[in-house]
């Protein structure tokens, strides 16, 4: 009986622990500067609308909103895939007045990525839909933030967080330009997308609920190392404009200086003002 109570009491510690302890790190997750952090403060508000995976990333914020005089927000993110995309979109949507303008790079439709998809744990208490999200997906990892609150910050997203505590993260893009020995090679490279009916289903329900909230939504295929091959890259082009009935903008060749690029997929700081420019001339912020 005696050890029964101490058992009892070191559980009753545990428990205690680990929820001061997840009270904690989720006032740093919310707190942060983070986008996803301000997304569900409440400090995200802007005219434009940015989404994508890492190509989303080259929507250069402090660029639009120079060329263009209206403020941002990015909800892109690295390998970020379509169905948490749009669980972020929808929760913009719900939050905020309707942005001007949508923005959308087509290839987060690319492949699902349910690593990454588990590390928004850390904001499915602001998030149902998050929530339902990870709990259908990943019903082991949804149950283990449920016991554990400090298991819901085990992960990237968190990290990211702290990270961009004190700072901004609107100018997140390769301040590098690719080596020209690996320029060289670029036509030796290529990348296979994956075709993904759940994704673009994804990215239809997002389109959908921003045009009934009156937005103007992009399409938007963001640009390649020029002699870099992205197969089936037109299957998807094809089938998002026959899915969604808007057309997608193929920027995929607009870039042809190898020094506007960080890597094969990815234009650097340079590539993508000058990207931004040629989506201003084109009237794509309009």
């Amino acid at each position: 009986m005696k050890y029964a109570a101490w058992y009892l009491l070191l559980l009753l510690l545990f428990f205690v622990g680990d929820r001061l302890g997840g009270y904690l790190l989720e006032k740093q997750a919310v707190q942060s500067q983070f986008r996803f952090a301000r997304l569900y403060r409440g400090d995200a508000g802007a005219d434009i609308l940015l989404l994508g995976n890492s190509r989303g990333l080259t929507f250069y914020q402090p660029v639009i909103e120079q060329l263009t005089g209206r403020s941002t927000c990015n909800l892109s993110y690295n390998g970020l895939p379509m169905d948490a995309a749009n669980a972020l979109a929808l929760d913009y949507l719900e939050r905020y007045p309707p942005p001007k303008t949508l923005l959308i790079d087509i290839t987060t439709c690319d492949r699902e990525n349910d690593p990454l998809l588990a590390g928004f744990l850390c904001y499915s208490k602001q998030s149902p839909r998050l929530s339902a999200l990870i709990r259908k997906k990943l019903p082991k990892v949804w149950w283990g933030g449920q016991v554990s609150a400090l298991f819901r910050y085990n992960n990237e997203i968190f990290q990211r967080a702290l990270f961009y505590r004190h700072k901004t993260d609107n100018d997140w893009l390769l301040d590098r330009a690719i080596s020209p020995e690996l320029a060289a090679t670029a036509s030796a490279h290529s990348y296979d997308l994956d075709q993904q009916p759940y994704l673009l289903q994804q990215l239809k329900e997002t389109v959908d609920s921003a045009l009934v909230h009156g937005v103007q939504v992009r399409l938007l295929i963001s640009p390649y190392f020029p002699g870099f091959e992205v197969k089936n890259l037109e299957v998807l082009k094809q089938d998002v404009q026959n899915n969604i009935g808007l057309p997608v903008h193929d920027y995929r060749n607009a870039l042809s200086d190898p020094s506007d690029f960080g890597d094969f997929m990815h234009p650097n700081k340079k590539g993508s003002a000058a990207f931004m420019g040629m989506l201003m001339r084109d009237g794509l912020f309009d």
